[in-house]
């Protein structure tokens, strides 16, 4: 599975179009569909990232939920039905379609931040507010990772 890191900053240009941070484009060398599935983030106004397989372990998990709930298809319609699958280019560009910029509010600069699994595209200027809240979050509540299997 690829693992996303780092903040990148890049400039989009006036057809929708985006590099995707080199980093990001090694995570997915070997991957079947060469490029990224975006959609809008539920919790945030920025736009979430996966590679392709990702998009077929959150379809497995959907299989958790009644095939006819309204849960599952609330979530199903929030991630599927409005999901993009963005092809590299030859430049590894990917062209992100007006709605999803206008979700996220970016309009020149976009910050691709890693967050290991997944990644997500934020305005730059907005993202940096989000930063410095998460990191504040994770001090004032001491919030830590569950240890990890074989951990001493």
């Amino acid at each position: 599975m690829p693992l996303f890191l780092s903040t990148y900053v890049n400039k989009v240009d006036k057809k929708g179009r985006i590099s995707v941070p080199a980093t990001f484009r090694s995570a997915l060398v070997g991957q079947a569909f060469q490029g990224v599935v975006l959609f809008k983030a539920t919790g945030h106004p920025c736009i979430e990232g996966f590679d392709f397989s990702k998009m077929d372990e959150l379809s497995s998990r959907l299989d958790q939920f009644d095939m006819f709930s309204t849960t599952q298809d609330d979530l199903a319609t929030a991630i599927f039905a409005e999901s993009v699958q963005c092809p590299f280019d030859s430049e590894g560009r990917i062209n992100i379609p007006q709605a999803l910029l206008a979700y996220a509010k970016i309009d020149e600069n976009a910050a691709f931040v890693g967050l290991g699994r997944k990644f997500q595209i934020w305005d730059a200027a907005t993202f940096e507010s989000r930063r410095v809240m998460a990191r504040e979050n994770v001090i004032r509540e001491g919030l830590t990772l569950p240890s990890g299997k074989g951990d001493v």
